[in-house]
Protein backbone atom coordinates (compact mmCIF):
# COMPACT_ATOMS: atom_id res chain seq x y z
CA UNK A 1 0.00 0.00 0.00
CA UNK A 2 1.49 3.61 -0.80
CA UNK A 3 1.44 5.52 1.92
CA UNK A 4 3.65 8.33 1.11
CA UNK A 5 5.01 9.83 -2.54
CA UNK A 6 8.07 12.02 -2.04
CA UNK A 7 9.45 14.37 -4.48
CA UNK A 8 11.63 11.53 -5.86
CA UNK A 9 10.86 8.28 -3.52
CA UNK A 10 7.64 6.44 -2.94
CA UNK A 11 6.91 4.71 0.27
CA UNK A 12 4.94 1.32 0.46
CA UNK A 13 3.73 -0.21 3.68
CA UNK A 14 4.17 -3.77 2.49
CA UNK A 15 3.28 -5.30 6.19
CA UNK A 16 5.02 -7.07 8.67
CA UNK A 17 6.91 -4.01 10.58
CA UNK A 18 8.56 -2.94 6.94
CA UNK A 19 8.50 -0.61 3.99
CA UNK A 20 9.46 -0.54 0.57
CA UNK A 21 11.05 2.35 -0.82
CA UNK A 22 10.75 2.92 -4.56
CA UNK A 23 13.25 5.35 -6.11
CA UNK A 24 12.04 7.34 -9.31
CA UNK A 25 13.90 8.71 -11.84
CA UNK A 26 12.44 12.42 -10.19
CA UNK A 27 14.34 15.14 -9.46
CA UNK A 28 13.88 17.91 -7.41
CA UNK A 29 15.42 21.46 -6.46
CA UNK A 30 14.48 24.18 -4.38
CA UNK A 31 11.28 22.12 -3.48
CA UNK A 32 9.97 21.89 -6.74
CA UNK A 33 9.66 18.75 -8.76
CA UNK A 34 11.41 19.34 -12.47
CA UNK A 35 8.48 17.94 -15.33
CA UNK A 36 11.42 16.29 -16.56
CA UNK A 37 12.41 12.03 -15.76
CA UNK A 38 16.13 11.68 -15.52
CA UNK A 39 17.13 7.97 -17.00
CA UNK A 40 18.46 5.61 -14.59
CA UNK A 41 18.47 8.40 -11.63
CA UNK A 42 16.20 6.09 -9.15
CA UNK A 43 18.49 2.93 -10.06
CA UNK A 44 21.48 4.73 -9.50
CA UNK A 45 20.05 5.98 -5.92
CA UNK A 46 19.09 3.23 -4.76
CA UNK A 47 22.15 1.26 -5.51
CA UNK A 48 24.39 4.13 -3.95
CA UNK A 49 22.11 3.79 -0.46
CA UNK A 50 22.42 0.19 -0.32
CA UNK A 51 25.87 0.64 -0.58
CA UNK A 52 26.53 2.51 2.51
CA UNK A 53 24.30 0.60 4.31
CA UNK A 54 25.97 -2.28 3.90
CA UNK A 55 28.90 -0.30 4.65
CA UNK A 56 27.29 0.73 8.04
CA UNK A 57 26.43 -2.87 8.71
CA UNK A 58 30.18 -3.95 8.35
CA UNK A 59 31.20 -1.18 11.00
CA UNK A 60 28.22 -1.87 13.37
CA UNK A 61 26.16 1.28 12.77
CA UNK A 62 22.25 0.30 13.17
CA UNK A 63 20.29 1.18 10.57
CA UNK A 64 16.81 0.59 9.75
CA UNK A 65 18.31 -1.47 5.75
CA UNK A 66 16.26 -4.47 5.51
CA UNK A 67 18.01 -5.75 1.97
CA UNK A 68 18.04 -4.25 -2.27
CA UNK A 69 14.48 -5.61 -3.50
CA UNK A 70 15.14 -4.80 -7.31
CA UNK A 71 17.21 -1.97 -9.25
CA UNK A 72 15.40 0.72 -7.94
CA UNK A 73 13.89 -0.31 -4.63
CA UNK A 74 14.68 -1.70 -1.13
CA UNK A 75 13.59 -2.93 1.83
CA UNK A 76 13.73 -1.22 5.27
CA UNK A 77 12.42 -0.82 8.72
CA UNK A 78 9.23 0.97 9.65
CA UNK A 79 9.34 3.33 11.77
CA UNK A 80 6.36 5.28 12.82
CA UNK A 81 5.95 9.15 12.79
CA UNK A 82 4.59 11.62 16.12
CA UNK A 83 3.54 10.25 18.89
CA UNK A 84 4.83 10.00 22.44
CA UNK A 85 8.50 11.00 22.01
CA UNK A 86 9.32 9.46 25.50
CA UNK A 87 8.80 6.14 23.62
CA UNK A 88 11.09 4.89 21.06
CA UNK A 89 10.34 3.19 17.80
CA UNK A 90 9.70 6.77 16.19
CA UNK A 91 11.39 9.27 13.37
CA UNK A 92 13.18 11.94 14.67
CA UNK A 93 11.50 14.82 12.72
CA UNK A 94 14.79 16.43 11.68
CA UNK A 95 17.50 16.56 8.63
CA UNK A 96 20.62 16.85 10.09
CA UNK A 97 23.63 18.42 7.56
CA UNK A 98 27.05 18.23 8.43
CA UNK A 99 29.37 20.73 6.09
CA UNK A 100 32.81 20.57 5.80
CA UNK A 101 33.91 22.90 2.98
CA UNK A 102 31.77 26.59 2.95
CA UNK A 103 29.33 25.96 0.33
CA UNK A 104 25.20 26.19 -0.21
CA UNK A 105 23.03 27.90 2.41
CA UNK A 106 25.86 28.08 4.67
CA UNK A 107 28.02 30.70 2.52
CA UNK A 108 24.84 32.38 1.87
CA UNK A 109 24.71 32.65 5.60
CA UNK A 110 27.92 33.59 6.29
CA UNK A 111 29.54 35.64 3.13
CA UNK A 112 31.02 38.02 5.20
CA UNK A 113 33.48 35.56 7.37
CA UNK A 114 34.18 33.16 4.74
CA UNK A 115 35.37 32.62 0.80
CA UNK A 116 33.33 30.10 -0.94
CA UNK A 117 34.76 26.85 -1.42
CA UNK A 118 37.19 27.38 1.75
CA UNK A 119 37.82 24.53 3.76
CA UNK A 120 35.73 24.74 7.08
CA UNK A 121 38.95 24.25 10.04
CA UNK A 122 36.35 22.11 11.92
CA UNK A 123 33.22 20.57 10.52
CA UNK A 124 29.88 22.45 11.14
CA UNK A 125 26.95 20.39 12.12
CA UNK A 126 23.34 21.72 11.50
CA UNK A 127 19.66 20.79 12.46
CA UNK A 128 16.89 22.13 10.37
CA UNK A 129 13.14 20.68 10.43
CA UNK A 130 11.77 17.92 7.95
CA UNK A 131 7.82 17.37 8.12
CA UNK A 132 7.80 21.57 7.09
CA UNK A 133 7.08 22.87 4.01
CA UNK A 134 10.31 24.56 4.01
CA UNK A 135 13.07 23.49 6.00
CA UNK A 136 13.87 25.53 8.54
CA UNK A 137 17.60 25.82 10.44
CA UNK A 138 17.20 25.24 14.35
CA UNK A 139 19.24 25.84 16.91
CA UNK A 140 20.57 22.96 19.11
CA UNK A 141 18.14 23.63 21.93
CA UNK A 142 15.22 23.80 19.59
CA UNK A 143 16.45 20.77 17.68
CA UNK A 144 16.10 18.87 21.12
CA UNK A 145 12.73 19.98 21.81
CA UNK A 146 11.39 19.28 18.13
CA UNK A 147 13.05 16.12 17.89
CA UNK A 148 12.66 14.56 21.43
CA UNK A 149 15.79 14.50 22.36
CA UNK A 150 18.42 14.29 24.88
CA UNK A 151 21.93 16.14 25.38
CA UNK A 152 23.15 12.16 25.04
CA UNK A 153 21.31 11.69 22.27
CA UNK A 154 22.59 14.58 19.79
CA UNK A 155 26.12 13.72 20.71
CA UNK A 156 25.00 10.25 19.54
CA UNK A 157 24.19 11.49 16.47
CA UNK A 158 27.09 13.88 15.73
CA UNK A 159 29.18 10.77 16.39
CA UNK A 160 27.78 8.55 14.02
CA UNK A 161 27.33 11.46 11.29
CA UNK A 162 31.29 11.97 11.57
CA UNK A 163 31.87 7.93 11.64
CA UNK A 164 29.76 7.81 8.31
CA UNK A 165 30.94 10.81 6.62
CA UNK A 166 34.63 9.67 7.49
CA UNK A 167 33.80 6.45 4.89
CA UNK A 168 32.10 8.76 2.39
CA UNK A 169 35.33 10.85 2.61
CA UNK A 170 37.41 7.94 2.19
CA UNK A 171 35.73 7.08 -1.02
CA UNK A 172 35.22 10.23 -2.24
CA UNK A 173 38.86 11.21 -2.33
CA UNK A 174 40.33 7.94 -3.82
CA UNK A 175 37.93 8.40 -6.28
CA UNK A 176 39.06 12.13 -7.40
CA UNK A 177 36.41 13.79 -5.12
CA UNK A 178 35.74 16.31 -2.51
CA UNK A 179 32.59 14.93 0.23
CA UNK A 180 31.61 18.96 0.39
CA UNK A 181 28.79 18.12 2.91
CA UNK A 182 25.16 15.84 3.00
CA UNK A 183 22.34 15.52 5.06
CA UNK A 184 21.18 12.30 7.52
CA UNK A 185 18.39 11.25 8.95
CA UNK A 186 17.89 9.43 12.17
CA UNK A 187 15.68 7.26 14.39
CA UNK A 188 15.26 5.91 17.55
CA UNK A 189 14.32 2.08 18.07
CA UNK A 190 12.51 -0.10 20.50
CA UNK A 191 15.06 0.19 23.02
CA UNK A 192 16.03 4.39 21.91
CA UNK A 193 19.12 3.62 20.20
CA UNK A 194 20.05 5.73 17.57
CA UNK A 195 19.19 4.40 13.97
CA UNK A 196 20.50 5.96 10.88
CA UNK A 197 17.41 6.04 8.37
CA UNK A 198 16.41 6.98 4.59
CA UNK A 199 19.21 7.55 2.57
CA UNK A 200 22.27 9.62 2.22
CA UNK A 201 25.94 9.37 0.81
CA UNK A 202 24.10 9.84 -2.91
CA UNK A 203 24.57 13.06 -5.15
CA UNK A 204 21.19 14.06 -3.91
CA UNK A 205 21.68 14.29 -0.13
CA UNK A 206 25.44 15.30 -0.74
CA UNK A 207 27.44 17.15 -2.33
CA UNK A 208 30.71 16.42 -4.00
CA UNK A 209 33.07 18.63 -6.05
CA UNK A 210 36.08 17.42 -8.66
CA UNK A 211 38.98 16.79 -6.42
CA UNK A 212 41.26 17.97 -9.18
CA UNK A 213 39.58 21.16 -10.52
CA UNK A 214 39.35 22.36 -7.08
CA UNK A 215 42.63 21.96 -6.44
CA UNK A 216 43.13 24.59 -9.74
CA UNK A 217 40.44 26.98 -7.90
CA UNK A 218 37.35 25.89 -9.67
CA UNK A 219 34.11 24.31 -8.22
CA UNK A 220 33.02 21.49 -10.88
CA UNK A 221 29.24 20.05 -9.15
CA UNK A 222 29.14 16.72 -9.60
CA UNK A 223 25.65 16.36 -7.37
CA UNK A 224 22.30 17.68 -8.15
CA UNK A 225 24.07 21.24 -7.38
CA UNK A 226 24.66 20.65 -10.76
CA UNK A 227 20.83 21.19 -11.50
CA UNK A 228 20.49 23.81 -9.01
CA UNK A 229 23.46 26.00 -11.09
CA UNK A 230 21.68 25.47 -14.23
CA UNK A 231 18.39 27.01 -12.55
CA UNK A 232 20.03 29.73 -10.97
CA UNK A 233 21.99 30.28 -14.20
CA UNK A 234 19.04 31.08 -16.10
CA UNK A 235 17.31 33.02 -13.32
CA UNK A 236 14.87 30.71 -12.44
CA UNK A 237 16.00 30.77 -8.69
CA UNK A 238 15.84 34.70 -7.94
CA UNK A 239 12.59 34.77 -9.66
CA UNK A 240 11.45 31.98 -6.85
CA UNK A 241 13.24 33.39 -4.07
CA UNK A 242 11.32 36.55 -4.69
CA UNK A 243 8.16 35.19 -5.10
CA UNK A 244 8.48 33.41 -1.78
CA UNK A 245 9.47 36.44 -0.02
CA UNK A 246 6.47 38.37 -1.12
CA UNK A 247 4.29 35.74 -0.31
CA UNK A 248 3.03 35.94 -4.04
CA UNK A 249 2.21 32.71 -6.46
CA UNK A 250 5.63 30.37 -7.49
CA UNK A 251 6.36 30.17 -11.03
CA UNK A 252 6.05 26.72 -12.72
CA UNK A 253 9.59 25.32 -12.49
CA UNK A 254 10.48 24.92 -16.89
CA UNK A 255 11.68 21.29 -17.87
CA UNK A 256 15.41 20.66 -18.57
CA UNK A 257 16.19 20.89 -22.31
CA UNK A 258 17.18 17.27 -23.93
CA UNK A 259 21.33 18.09 -23.94
CA UNK A 260 21.17 18.98 -19.85
CA UNK A 261 19.01 15.61 -19.21
CA UNK A 262 21.82 13.61 -20.99
CA UNK A 263 24.17 15.27 -18.90
CA UNK A 264 23.00 14.79 -15.42
CA UNK A 265 21.75 11.29 -16.47
CA UNK A 266 25.63 10.83 -16.89
CA UNK A 267 26.51 11.99 -14.25
CA UNK A 268 24.50 9.77 -11.85
CA UNK A 269 26.10 7.05 -13.79
CA UNK A 270 29.44 8.60 -13.51
CA UNK A 271 29.22 9.46 -9.28
CA UNK A 272 27.60 5.61 -8.86
CA UNK A 273 31.16 4.32 -10.07
CA UNK A 274 33.39 7.21 -8.69
CA UNK A 275 31.52 6.09 -5.09
CA UNK A 276 31.06 2.84 -4.59
CA UNK A 277 34.00 2.00 -7.22
CA UNK A 278 31.66 -0.24 -9.12
CA UNK A 279 30.08 0.02 -12.15
CA UNK A 280 26.41 0.98 -12.41
CA UNK A 281 24.05 -2.22 -12.99
CA UNK A 282 21.08 -0.39 -14.09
Amino acid sequence: MLIRKGKVKEVYDIGDNKLKFVFTDNISVFDKIIPTKIDKKGCVLCGIASYWFERCNEKGIKNHFVERSGKNSMIVKKFRIGGNKKEGNYLIPLEVIARYYVAGSFYERNRDKYEYGEKLDESVIEFTTKFEKYDRLLNEKEAMEIGGLEKNDVEKIKEIVLIVDEMIEKNAEKNGLIHVDGKKEFAFDEERNVIIVDTFGTPDEDRFWDKSMYEEGKFIELSKEFVRAYYRQLGYYDELKKARKEGKKEPPIPPLPEEMIKKVSNLYLDMYKKITGKRCDC
